[in-house]
């Protein structure tokens, strides 16, 4: 039989007596603080849930009463507890073993017990403290809250001259807030307050309200500008541009194939304005015909012929922007622009989140609808920055909204109110606009020797690349004509099953890369134009190569009042010919404008050119206030000055 003796047995009572009300007391320190944690600060967190507005103070069910509910039940279970505590510590100190056996047992040996005591008191005491702070956090949050909602209830539209537009705007609000989720995005919640506090502090048709508060923080001075520096690596540039479309490709190769006559033209400008070079500017390329959202026309066409004038103007722009040192984002696609921008989500209607981090925007007629849908009234702030590439020019008349819609002048693609020198198109064929122009390649005086000794005297290319150019009514009597006295080359793309319409007698060489094109320019002659495409950048490229350029006078002359082409377009300019610029700006004896129902004109026109000397080079170019050489066209507009934007 196991005997236990005297001196355990007090031990094990000493033992229950002492560590019982501990485990009670953390077990119910635990629960209790579980719980309130569970109902008091889980119905604060839920409160923020995604979606709510961040001009109200929500209060939950579980929230600032049912907590403070929980705080007394916790201060009464801690009294209860210390009540219990100090019985047994008085128990203890009374009873007759502990006198009785106090020589059998020295006092240090109890004191742990001692100790543990006085920690379980000062956690009691401490949980106590933090239950009476979180307590008065809690009447706080619900005395704001009440106070909120009392504002939320008063909230008037107020009468206030400055902002004639607010009480209307309002009512738009109530009716159609919800027609687009980037008013919730700011906010917005359906309360008269929430409409106020949007149009004062998002947009601003409403004066701020004066509870809400104007103290915030000023922002950060914006960092220094960094000046621009002129760069001799083109490489960067290709990578920024992409890939994934034809259309890229093509100007990438473009860029590639100029990357020297580019780098020699950058280091001859940075020698002449010696350091004189202003600030660099954050600019956002945007092209927005290449974007799907538009249709993306041309990059399908690139390999079939199709227009490449465009992306031609585009590639040259890229490059010398790079060049001069700017800081350049481009974008191909509506969710890259958007991303650029700062657009909220939804449908367009709201200013963007941010400041537009951009001093320039380049961009198309297609980019710029697009950036009007998404932007909401920060298109209207931020339009100035907007240069839009316009191949045609756009005329005041049709910029103009109110005007335009008085006289009868709105189109598709007009009544934008921006300046008109923020038109920037191909050729300089009107003074409102601005004139940007595209690069047309630099030969030395090795390749101009090399070109005019390789030059087949007889030998003529149709500008036309596209099938359907060839289906031109009537061009069989005037090509028999040429064939009497040059051969006859074509470019037209054409698939293995279908041939295009060409007359026997044509050469065709299919679809030539472009340095092939190019080749076959510096053998030929003449370089003739079947009247379609308008203002492109072939014929001067065949003019620098040697070429003679023949095109149709156009009687009368082609407009938006009489031909499909130009129907819609922003002007109302007559095109008297094909390329209106080589006409009026270059001539004769390099360019021969005749009418093509004119047999014996275009016969003497042909037996002339066959006399005149070839010549290589740009030169005849640079009339009065033209530009360098090693720029041809692009840059007329400022960057002889090195202020290119």
């Amino acid at each position: 039989m196991i005997t236990v003796n005297a001196d355990g047995k007090i031990m094990v009572r000493r033992c229950l007596v002492t560590l019982r009300p501990f485990r009670i007391f953390v077990l119910g320190i635990g629960f209790f603080t579980l719980c309130f944690l569970m109902t008091s600060l889980g119905g604060q967190f839920s409160a923020k849930r995604l979606g709510d507005s961040p001009f109200t103070i929500r209060t939950e069910v579980m929230g600032a009463l049912e907590s403070r509910g929980v705080l007394r039940r916790m201060s009464d279970m801690l009294e209860l507890l210390m009540k219990r505590m100090d019985i047994l510590a008085r128990l203890e100190n009374g009873t007759d073993f502990h006198k009785g056996d106090e020589a059998r047992f020295p006092l240090d040996r109890f004191q742990p017990a001692a100790g543990l005591m006085e920690r379980i008191q000062a956690i009691a005491q401490n949980v106590s403290d933090i239950a009476i702070k979180v307590d008065q956090i809690l009447r706080n949050s619900l005395m704001n809250a009440k106070m909120g909602d009392g504002r939320r209830d008063q909230c008037e539209v107020p009468r206030d001259p400055k902002y004639p537009d607010c009480a209307g705007k309002v009512e738009w609000m109530r009716a159609r807030w919800t027609s687009d989720p980037c008013y919730a995005f700011f906010g917005v919640d359906g309360t008269e307050c929430s409409f106020l506090i949007y149009l004062s502090e998002v947009e601003w048709f409403c004066p701020p309200l004066p509870w809400r508060n104007q103290t915030a923080a000023p922002s950060p001075p914006p960092p220094p500008r960094a000046q621009a520096a002129f760069r001799s690596n083109l490489a960067p540039l290709l990578e920024l541009v992409g890939t994934g479309k034809e259309s890229l490709s093509f100007m990438k190769k473009r860029i590639r194939h100029l990357a020297q006559q580019w780098l020699r033209a950058a280091r001859r400008l940075e020698q002449k304005l010696k350091g004189q070079q202003g600030d660099q500017k954050h600019i956002l390329i945007h092209i927005g015909f290449l974007t799907e959202e538009s249709g993306d026309v041309f990059s399908p066409r690139v390999l079939k012929g199709g227009p490449l004038g465009e992306m031609v103007q585009w590639a040259d722009i890229l490059a010398a922007l790079f060049l001069l040192g700017h800081s350049l984002k481009v974008t191909v696609s509506l969710k890259e622009l958007q991303s650029n921008l700062g657009v909220p989500p939804g449908r367009g209607n709201c200013p963007l989140t941010n400041p537009l981090p951009f001093d320039l925007i380049y961009t198309d007629y297609h980019g710029l609808q697009q950036m009007k849908q998404h932007m909401g009234l920060s298109f209207k702030k931020y339009r100035c920055r907007v240069r839009v590439i316009d191949t045609f020019g756009t005329e005041p008349a049709y910029n103009h909204e109110e005007y335009a819609t008085l006289r009868g002048f709105r189109t598709n693609w007009g009544y934008w109110n921006l300046h008109p020198s923020q038109f920037m198109t191909m050729f300089p064929h009107t003074p409102d606009n601005s004139f940007m122009g595209f690069v047309s390649e630099e030969l030395n005086q090795t390749e101009r020797q090399r070109i005019k000794s390789n030059k087949v005297g007889s030998m003529a290319v149709v500008y036309g690349k596209e099938a359907s150019i060839w289906k031109l009514q009537g061009k069989e009597k005037f090509l028999a004509i040429l064939n009497k006295y040059m051969e006859i080359h074509g470019t037209v793309y054409y698939e293995t099953q279908r041939p295009p319409e060409v007359p026997a007698f044509v050469k065709n060489h299919g679809l030539l890369p472009q340095h092939e094109f190019q080749q076959l320019l510096r053998k030929a002659k003449l370089f003739i134009g079947f009247g379609f495409p308008y203002e492109g950048p072939a014929p001067l490229e065949a003019i620098a190569n040697g070429c003679v350029f023949l095109q149709a006078r156009f009687n009368p002359p082609h407009s938006s009042l009489n031909h499909e082409f130009f129907r819609g377009k922003p002007t109302s300019r007559e095109v008297s010919s094909q390329h209106p610029y080589a006409e009026d700006f270059i001539g004769k004896p390099h360019v021969w404008t005749v009418d093509y129902n004119n047999s014996e004109e275009f016969e003497a026109a042909i037996k002339t050119i066959l006399r005149t000397q070839p010549y290589v080079g740009h030169q005849h170019l640079q009339g009065d206030g033209q530009m360098p050489p090693e720029m041809a066209c692009l840059g007329n507009w400022g960057v002889e000055q090195g202020d290119f934007i």
